[in-house]
């Protein structure tokens, strides 16, 4: 199997139970007995693992790929395993945060081994296969939440629906043999390496921060609306059940996975800046729509929303054209950071703003997106 082949594989194993634990969030509160406030932490624990493993997984990224990678699936398990103990919910919160942990290893070790392994042309692409699977999983993830009897309970429908998991442990040691820890180079560095050899000019930089702003955007749009918004507002204001709930998720993860190839496609083509700011603008619409308005448009929210959320990786791939290659695991970990970061406050502060708060909230996020979104759009015709 192909290197890339096989991340792709371990994407799509480790994020189905991502997606399966959106449509779960109402039950979880109803079962548990939780407050908004306590889901909101319960929820927003994933990211906060992730943005304060990010540095030092991408650390651990640059020195031991193949480790890094192996110990995601482990780590993945044993977060599932405490969730699946059904409470209480001290146990739940690090059952989260070890989830979070475990999609930290693979998503910075898995963009590490893309982004070193490809610097051509066509990288858009490359990145937006990677995403690709990983979306599918999370699409799979909601598909079979959905058909999974009610009355398994939402802590056996979690595991039911993440069992791809053990693929991923049984390949661990091929991510050993095929990502090894030590990367061997000769004494003279191959021309790609030699061409980012010196580094980006400084006038890059402003360039580099501004895709740390809108990769952090761009998740606080995603944790908001997926992990808290969608769930408890279709519940709660629609009288969705959880078919329901995962129903509207996979309508923006659908468009999403449509979309995703094309908009790599034509980042490649035409520009990553311009794609970039017309997928802003969408995502910005589309969490208006899903946050704030009547069924017809938290429908057509959920529709924008996920092809606004296309161009997840056209940050990182902007990122990555003034970067060297020795420095791509670190700045790939400081990247993830921010997007992490947005992943944990997200849905946090809409669970201590509660149901009064959490519209204008979602319309400050959704106004913020469509101010970013004419800001590249005007450095694309200056």
């Amino acid at each position: 199997m192909s290197g890339t082949a096989l991340l792709c594989l371990m994407a799509f194993c480790n994020t189905i139970c991502l997606g399966a634990f959106g449509p779960l969030l109402p039950e979880i509160g109803r079962a548990q007995g939780l407050a908004d406030w306590e889901l909101g932490v319960l929820a927003g624990s994933f990211g906060f693992a992730r943005m304060a493993a990010d540095v030092p997984t991408g650390w651990l990224a640059g020195r031991r790929l193949g480790t890094t990678l192996a110990l995601a699936p482990v780590a993945l398990l044993a977060g599932l395993l405490l969730l699946g103990t059904g409470g209480p919910f001290p146990v739940l919160v690090l059952g989260r945060v070890l989830t979070g942990l475990a999609h930290t290893l693979g998503m910075v070790g898995g963009l590490t081994a893309v982004l070193q392994d490809h610097r051509g042309p066509s990288a858009s692409v490359r990145l937006n296969i990677f995403e690709f699977s990983g979306m599918f999983g999370v699409l799979g993830g909601l598909a079979v939440v959905s058909m999974l009897p009610a009355r398994w309970g939402w802590n056996l429908s979690l595991l039911a629906a993440s069992s791809p998991l053990l693929v991923t442990l049984l390949l661990a040691p091929h991510f050993r043999r095929r990502f090894p820890d030590e990367r061997r180079r000769s004494g003279v560095a191959a021309p790609s390496e030699a061409a980012t050899a010196a580094g980006p000019p400084l006038r890059t930089e402003p360039l580099v921060r501004l895709m740390f702003v809108v990769g952090a955007i761009m998740a606080l749009s995603w944790s908001s609306v997926s992990q808290f918004i969608v769930p408890l507002r279709g519940t709660r204001e629609f009288g969705l059940d959880r078919a329901g709930v995962s129903r509207m998720l996979g309508l923006a993860q659908l468009v999403d996975l449509v979309a995703l190839l094309p908009v790599g496609w034509l980042a490649d083509r035409v520009g990553r800046l311009p794609v970039l700011a017309a997928v802003s603008a969408i995502l910005g619409l589309g969490t208006w729509g899903a946050g704030l308005g009547p069924f017809p448009f938290f429908a057509s929210g959920c529709v924008l929303f996920g092809l606004g959320l296309a161009g997840w990786m056209l940050p990182l791939g902007v990122i990555r054209e003034h970067t060297t290659l020795g420095g791509l695991a670190w700045r790939t970990g400081l990247y993830r950071v921010g997007v992490d970061a947005a992943i944990f406050l997200g849905p946090l502060i809409c669970g201590f703003l509660g149901e009064g708060g959490t519209g204008i909230f979602v319309g400050l996020v959704g106004l913020v997106a469509l101010a970013t979104a004419a800001h590249l759009g005007w450095r694309v015709i200056r």
